[in-house]
């Protein structure tokens, strides 16, 4: 096939490395949910009840602060996302949230602050649940070393936990990637950032385009031209899934070679024509197998969300000690450097 074709628009070309974005997971028994600090819908939250401590990230379209509230109870910390005047994935995300309140591995709306002239139809910003792990960015950072299987099997579990729920919703990501996976200190994984995502009014919704991070998109989505008769809304989500538990284990953007530049061309050439990424040899069979199911080029062929949560790599009888081994890992991380 060749390769040459006209070129489109991409958004977020370059891979993030400090995004933080920002409920709880079934067993193994988590500290109990904090009480909210304000109604998430109350037309009289406004952004000067915030106090804003530090930036935390910057996540998609828009900065992300530790902040308190300044009349909230309990008083803990939050993550405060704050939108540019008219950006329409703010209302979008609140919109998201509002919906997935109940569903496990989702970061938690607190509250939606209205702007002076849209009002909670064009929120100013989101007041947001605050993972003291911070992303798994930031998590690989602070280690300076690359993940074990047994903490990445935490991280997978409970994400496809956490996409079920979603897609039972009919929502869809569209935009995984380990800046927007978060972590507890009792090694919990929760979904952030729902900038890019979109809620599916019918099964078959187009939401092939150009929203995201596109080094984590999948081929389908990078270029729908050649993939239109092989669509699934949902396998997007399982494909960035499958790029983020590489990057874990290897500890770089697995994709492309180490330092290389992601741009366009190389990404299109990577994600829709190149050869699987090499998982290393001393990999367990388990996790070769489980990466290479979420990377299957073709949507039809990829393995779903229900069936990644059969594979022995994520077995339910490992859940408790894999979550321990992620625990440890935040632990260790803590001791390397503030969040």
């Amino acid at each position: 096939m060749a390769l040459v074709r006209q070129r489109r628009h991409l958004t977020h070309l370059t891979l993030p490395l400090d995004h933080v974005a920002l409920r709880p997971p079934p067993p193994p028994p988590l500290p109990p949910q904090q009480t909210a600090v304000a109604p998430s819908t109350s037309s009289d939250v406004r952004l000067s009840d915030f106090e804003r401590i530090s930036v935390l990230g910057h996540g998609n379209g828009g900065t992300v602060y530790k902040a308190r509230h300044r009349r909230g109870c309990p008083a803990q910390p939050l993550a405060l996302k704050m939108f540019a005047v008219g950006d329409a994935s703010a209302a979008r995300e609140a919109e998201i949230l509002k919906l997935a309140a109940d569903v496990p591995h989702v970061v938690r709306l607190h509250a939606v602050v209205p702007s002076a002239a849209g009002g909670t139809e064009e929120p100013a910003a989101l007041a947001l649940e605050l993972m003291p792990g911070g992303s798994l960015t930031g998590l690989l950072g602070r280690l300076g070393r690359p993940m074990g299987e047994r903490a990445i099997a935490a991280v997978a579990r409970q994400t496809l936990l956490g996409l079920d729920s979603l897609h039972a919703l009919r929502i869809v990501h569209r935009d995984l990637k380990p800046s927007n996976l978060l972590v507890g200190a009792n090694g919990e994984v929760k979904i952030a950032d729902f900038g890019s995502g979109k809620i599916l009014r019918r099964r078959l919704d187009p939401c092939a385009s150009y929203v995201g991070t596109a080094a984590y998109m999948s081929p389908e989505r990078f270029d729908p031209e050649a993939n239109s008769g092989d669509y699934d809304p949902y396998a997007a989500d399982v494909w960035s899934l499958g790029v983020v538990i590489l990057e874990l284990y290897l500890g770089h953007f697995p994709l492309l070679p180490v330092g290389q530049r992601p741009d366009w061309a190389a990404l299109m050439c990577a994600i829709c024509f190149g050869e699987a990424p090499e998982i290393p040899a001393a990999a367990s069979v388990e996790f070769r197998n489980f990466v290479a199911r979420c990377l299957e080029k073709k949507a039809g062929r990829r393995a779903s969300v229900a069936e990644l949560l059969q594979h022995p790599f994520v077995d339910e009888r490992d859940a408790a000690e894999a979550q321990r081994s992620l625990a440890a890992l935040v632990a260790d991380a803590e001791q390397s450097g503030d969040l």
